[in-house]
């Protein structure tokens, strides 16, 4: 059976080992919830990385956004290579909600458009689960979403193998029962063709063709051919082929489920009818009485999830499958007899990423989501049952992970309460201890100048806070590092900027209201040293990482609220724990209780740091880390795949445009199997200038 091999050129350092070998005992006792304070820079996926390696289990990661998760999915895979780690976000590129606003009488219609790769991707992660035990799976929150049963999807997958008696009149039948398209062109994933004696195949999961050569009644040979080179790159006695759908609805239960919407039908038609709502019945007949026709010749209909609850044989308020059951499948599949964790049923991992962020998330899903749906319910768009097409609710979740570690560098309220004292890891094998904390006072006592609609005391005293920070930063800047500041609002941090470039300090902003390439390329210029101060609202991002900054502000630090809660204060701070100088100034008058739990914990993670540092004679360094400029990255793959093209289009294909165009597809999705989804965008807008030049020739 295959197993978790963690493969890295580190070992375990710090807190690390400590903090691995107290969860992986946490796990085996059948400790429900774990949390890992992890500093930044502390390691923490390397550390989750050993405890899936020691404990063997499936496991599923949670992120808070696509993004992340696919930087987790990367790292995983670096640690993980021969093991099956996939990534398993939402597959839509663009996706707006059925819904209805009753003041304005507007109805907008679902429009969604599928990331064909991220779809495939999808699929071979519930695939994996299915066939094999060393699994981790990146998410976002979308895994609490409705999938379709894996007991259905692992029921109908097809098996053929070499010698067994079948036409291909026979196989092709069997790939249309599992939802593959036929076609006579190029091959896409979840398609087939017929060539002669042969069938072709591409399955959901993978870009790659398998090839069925039927000759005399019978398989004769199974082929593995690479889709752009047209290569045998493998033979094989056997194939397993998943459907191309995820919900797979076997004859019987379709029309049970059919049976079962018209009397739904026709018991809310019944009360629609009672209570004089003439428009909202005739509008929920017309609509449902056409879908049910659209299933019933073709199996399929726009919004056909909305009837998920009849399809999978579920009652009234039961929540929907989800990834979370395929990871049950797997634990079933794959028992572990020695944990004892697995003979209760749950024999996989879940790994909540950035919880205090990841946990209010999951959280809130369902109800923004129910009044959604209750609106279309009740004005007749909808049935009843639509509101069972769910995400699940927290409690469901919670009951359906089993065994959980939160990992977050400022945990929250509700996995601190669950699992108690959390598994400490704020040493940094590098040395780097965080910053030394200033409290200073916003106001000196002599007249202020208001600039903006700030109320209270003035953001730009210059004889108090401003002042003071001016005065750091000159000295900061002489010694060529950069500053930070934060302030409270969007308007405060433009006025700041104005003020300190009068006052001749090269400043920038940067809020929600600035456009993404342009953060980028402010955050380039910073570290660049084009300008020495960095002004912003809430500068806590993630991947805010800025080695340069020796000198961060919080001005009227003493406001409480969210940007001045103990949390942010405390990421906040974090900014200027990559610098051996680093130093926080809070300006403030009064001391609140976020200020002392922030400063509290500050100091004993520095304490903690710099004890560790005598012991082992580590001498702290600056991390230097290369100014990864991404604008000019874009710019430079941009030019390089220009020249790419001529020589392609020159060389390798002679004008044929075709070619060049299946040779660009293979390359995007080369691009999006490493999850380098900004070089798979590139690609795809060479290919769609490549169709156009394609049409007007």
């Amino acid at each position: 059976m295959s197993s978790f091999k963690l493969k890295s050129e580190y070992k375990p350092a710090g807190d690390q080992p400590k903090a691995i070998s107290a969860l992986v005992k946490g796990l085996e006792a059948g400790t429900r919830d774990q949390t890992l304070l992890g500093v930044t820079g502390s390691g923490k996926t390397f550390t989750v990385a050993n405890v899936i390696a020691q404990v063997q289990r499936p496991t599923l990661v949670i992120a808070h956004n696509k993004t992340l998760a696919a930087q987790l999915a990367a790292e995983y895979r670096e640690f993980f290579p021969d093991a099956a780690v996939h990534y398993f976000v939402s597959y839509y590129d663009y996706y707006q909600p059925e819904a209805y606003m009753p003041i304005s009488d507007t109805y907008i219609e679902k429009e969604a458009q599928i990331n064909e790769d991220i779809e495939r991707l999808r699929h071979a992660a519930t695939q994996a689960l299915l066939t094999r035990k060393d699994v981790i799976v990146v998410a976002s929150v979308s895994c609490i979403y409705g999938l379709g049963s894996p007991i259905e999807y692992q029921k109908v997958n097809l098996k053929i193998a070499k010698g067994e008696q079948m036409t291909r009149a026979t196989l092709m039948r069997k790939l249309v029962s599992i939802y593959f398209e036929r076609t006579t062109g190029d091959l896409s994933p979840g398609t087939f063709r017929a060539l002669g004696a042969s069938v072709e195949i591409m399955p959901a999961s993978e870009r790659v063709i398998y090839r069925v050569d039927l000759t005399g009644g019978k398989i004769a040979k199974i082929e593995e051919i690479d889709a752009m080179t047209r290569k045998i790159d493998a033979k094989h006695d056997a194939l397993f082929i998943f459907p191309a759908r995820q919900y797979v609805t076997p004859k019987d239960v379709q029309d049970a489920a059919l049976a079962d919407m018209e009397i739904e039908l026709a018991e809310q038609l019944k009360k629609f009818n009672a209570a004089g709502k003439i428009l909202e019945a005739e509008r929920l007949k017309r609509r449902t009485r056409q879908d049910i026709s659209m299933i019933r010749e073709f199996g399929f209909c726009n919004g056909i999830e909305n009837y998920s609850r009849h399809f999978d044989r579920r009652q009234s308020g039961e929540p929907p499958y989800t990834l979370i059951d395929y990871f049950h499948a797997c634990a079933k599949l794959f028992p572990d007899p020695l944990r004892g964790v697995a003979s209760k049923g749950v024999g996989f991992l879940t790994v909540i990423d950035e919880s205090h962020v990841t946990v209010p998330q999951i959280g809130g899903m369902y109800a923004g989501d129910r009044a959604r749906k209750d609106t279309l319910v009740e004005h007749g768009f909808r049935l009843p049952s639509a509101v069972d097409n769910r995400p699940l609710k927290f409690d469901e979740f919670r009951e359906r992970v089993g065994q959980t570690l939160y990992t977050s560098a400022t945990p929250g309220k509700f996995e601190l309460e669950r699992s108690g004292e959390p598994v400490s890891q704020v040493i940094r094998p590098t040395g780097l201890v965080d910053p030394e904390i200033i409290v200073r006072p916003i106001v000196s006592g002599t007249p202020r100048t208001v600039l903006g609609n700030y109320q209270g005391p003035s953001l730009v005293d210059y004889s108090g806070q401003v002042k003071d920070f001016i005065t750091e930063v000159e000295v900061v800047t002489k010694r060529g590092a950069r500053s930070m500041v934060t302030v409270l609002t969007k308007k405060m941090a433009e006025d700041l900027t104005t003020f300190l470039i009068e006052k001749h300090i090269k400043a920038r902003y940067v809020h929600s209201d600035v456009l993404t390439i342009e953060r980028i390329e402010i955050l380039r210029d910073f570290r660049k040293g084009v300008f020495d101060v960095l002004v912003g609202v809430n500068l806590l991002r993630e991947g805010l990482d800025l080695p340069e900054v020796e000198l961060v502000g919080i001005l009227d630090a003493d406001k409480e609220g969210f940007l001045r809660s103990e949390t942010s204060l405390i990421q906040t701070i974090g900014r200027a724990a990559r610098n051996v100088l680093g130093r926080v100034v809070l300006y403030a008058d009064n001391m609140t209780g976020s200020m002392e739990r922030a400063i509290g914990e500050t100091s004993r993670r520095r304490a903690i740091q710099i004890a560790y540092n005598k012991q082992h004679n580590i001498t702290p360094q600056t991390i230097v880390k290369r100014i990864h400029d991404i604008v000019g990255d874009i710019e430079r793959t941009r030019k390089r795949a220009i020249t790419e093209l001529a020589k392609l289009d020159t060389n390798a294909f002679k004008g044929d445009k075709a070619k060049l165009i299946k040779e660009k597809r293979r390359q995007m999705h080369d691009a999006a199997d490493r999850l380098d989804f900004e070089t798979a965008a590139l690609i795809r807008d060479e290919i769609h200038t490549l169709e156009k030049a394609k049409v007007k020739s």
